[in-house]
């Protein structure tokens, strides 16, 4: 029988088992112990620098913090004497009705009112002292205010749906803004005029005074300096009837003659037609028209050439106008209508006094 060696395998006790594992559980440890130990020597130059930046930030802001202090007392302010206007107050127009004559036969608005510009010297009178609701010849007032608080025609407001209620609603002129749109002030300015844009005219009015309401304020507060009739009384900015928004034909010369001395005013007023700045809702702009200076321009105003001028119209007032013409000698006039029976017949009359009158 051959016998072959066959090798145990190697037999340890439980106790022996665990001594091995606590020894290599020690000897891991301690290797790991090691490798903490040089990274914390690589890294200990970098830490110590950091330190040092540290303490010289905090003694610097020690160094650089003020001192505290009781508040001081404000001193009372020196009163000074104020120094004197640089510029010259306004002059408004002052009528002189000593060589006034009623127009003729010919002229058939109710109301009329011819005056030479330069000094005040009424020519035709028919009425111009009666109180009347200016129609849309407010909105001359509504620019010639708005002109008092603008500094940049390319500022921009955005176009609410109050803003075109406030036409649609009373069924007033409109310009044409949408609701969203982001329109300059300058489109306010000719958007009031040109196409007697009532939405213009209330965009304009919160522009400036934040509501038609503020707005209106600064209105009667300039017509109370420019000398009209005490009983002169805007409550709207665009016109529309109200039994306490009156003027006479006198005050629309004077502030006709005021817009038209007031470089922007007369800039919008003189213009024939204007295109709007183009916007998403208006690519190519709005086209807007003068459409009383295009269809009084081929019209017999004898040696005079209108220049500016805005209509107006409600029931209670008839067709109405406001208008500036010069001679060929820059010598101006100022002419007011007002309760024709019709847009025609009310530039007739413009064109009949200037023409029949003007000299």
């Amino acid at each position: 029988m051959n016998d072959t060696y066959q090798e145990l395998p190697e037999t340890i006790t439980p106790e022996q088992r665990m001594e091995r594992r606590a020894a290599r559980t020690k000897a891991r440890r301690e290797r790991q112990r090691r490798r903490r130990l040089r990274t914390l020597l690589r890294l200990s130059p970098i830490v110590a620098v950091l330190l040092l930046l540290a303490v010289v930030l905090i003694v610097r802001g020690k160094a650089y913090r003020p001192a505290e202090t009781q508040p001081a007392v404000s001193p009372q302010p020196e009163v000074t004497a104020a120094e004197p206007a640089t510029d010259a107050p306004p002059s408004y127009l002052t009528l002189d009705y000593a060589t006034a004559s009623p127009p003729g036969d010919a002229i058939t608005s109710t109301y009329a009112l011819l005056l030479d510009a330069a000094d005040g010297r009424v020519l035709i009178d028919r009425g111009s002292d009666v109180l009347i609701n200016p129609a849309s010849m407010t909105k001359v007032m509504t620019i010639l205010t708005a002109a008092d608080y603008i500094d940049n025609l390319s500022d921009t407001i955005v176009f609410t749906k109050e803003m075109s209620d406030y036409a649609y609603v009373d069924e007033l002129s409109i310009a044409g803004f949408m609701p969203g749109e982001q329109v300059t002030v300058a489109d306010l300015l000719y958007g009031t005029i040109l196409p007697s844009g009532a939405d213009a005219a209330v965009g304009l009015a919160v522009y400036v005074a934040g509501s038609e309401e503020a707005f209106m304020v600064l209105v009667n507060e300039k017509m109370a300096q420019m000398g009209l009739s005490p009983q002169a009384h805007f409550t709207n900015c665009s016109g529309k009837y109200d039994e306490s928004h009156r003027c006479t034909l006198a005050d629309l010369a004077i502030i006709m003659d005021t817009a038209m001395q007031n470089d922007l005013c007369r800039q919008v007023l003189s213009a024939h037609t204007y295109t709007t700045s183009r916007t998403s809702a208006h690519p190519e702009g709005l086209l807007l028209s003068n459409w009383f200076l295009r269809r009084i321009e081929d019209k017999d105003s004898g040696a005079i050439t209108v220049v500016g001028g805005k209509t107006g119209y409600v029931k209670e007032a008839g067709s109405c106008a406001v208008s500036y013409g010069e001679d060929a000698s820059g010598h101006g006039y100022l002419c007011v209508t007002g309760d024709a029976q019709s847009a025609w017949l009310c530039i007739y009359d413009h064109a009949a006094l200037y023409h029949d009158y003007a000299t």
